[in-house]
């Protein structure tokens, strides 16, 4: 099993549901965790009787939201404290800095940074990461598509002193007003749909999850074609 961290404040819930949907298709394995503030897979995910807490399955996927750590969660499923999770995979979505340590983001197989140019996105990000008390590795993932160097050099600037170690390979999501629409009528629809998503988009897209399974680019490309088709 690995666990992997993205944390931000930029608003990625729908992103990370879209590569767990991927992943699934590739027969892995997945547990979503909303730790978020705003919580947002709670009006995004659909759900017959949603409660404080809660785990629900969407399209394959496990997506967990309300819980402040891995033993509620454990409980909620009926499994004992000392049981180990049998997922392939586990994404946290996290922008709340007194998780960190409920979550063990730093034994984390991975983690991402994620955000965008805009100043509130990384001003506000880096308002979680000033709660990182031990070294971690940080991979960052813009979303643009392309960031200038005097943009990377100012978050690398702003998180002078944090104790992150800025990882040398980046990602960049190319995400424009057509994939958000589409998006916002799969919500309606309570579908995660790939049909009508630009080219860059589904290229990001394949990118991340090549970065965390390790899985052939041409399988992935493959599967996403195979979802476009919904089969």
């Amino acid at each position: 099993m690995e666990r992997i961290g993205f944390i931000g404040t930029f608003d990625k819930t729908d992103f990370i549901i879209y590569v767990a949907r991927i992943l699934v298709k590739l027969e892995k394995k997945i547990l979503i965790i909303d730790s978020t503030v705003n919580q947002k897979a709670k009006y995004v995910v659909p759900t017959i009787n949603p409660t404080m807490s809660y785990v629900t399955e969407y399209e394959g996927i496990d997506i967990a939201v309300g819980f402040t750590n891995y033993s509620d969660i454990k409980k909620y499923l009926g499994m004992p404290e000392m049981a180990v999770f049998t997922y392939d995979y586990i994404f946290i979505d996290m922008d709340n800095p007194q998780l960190l340590e409920n979550f063990d983001i730093y034994t984390s197989s991975k983690n991402y940074f994620v955000t965008s140019p805009d100043l509130y996105d990384l001003k506000k990000g880096l308002e979680i990461l000033s709660g990182i008390n031990r070294p971690m590795e940080l991979t960052k993932i813009w979303f643009s598509r392309k960031m200038t160097k005097e943009e990377d050099d100012y978050l690398n600037f702003l998180s002078l002193g944090y104790k992150i170690k800025w990882k040398q390979e980046k990602g960049y999501i190319a995400m424009n007003e057509d994939d958000r629409d589409i998006i916002i009528d799969n919500q309606r629809l309570s579908k995660i749909k790939f049909k009508g998503l630009s080219p860059e988009f589904k290229s990001s897209m394949a990118d991340v999850v090549a970065e965390i399974s390790g899985e052939d680019a041409n399988l992935i490309k493959k599967t996403i074609k195979q979802l476009e088709r919904g089969a």
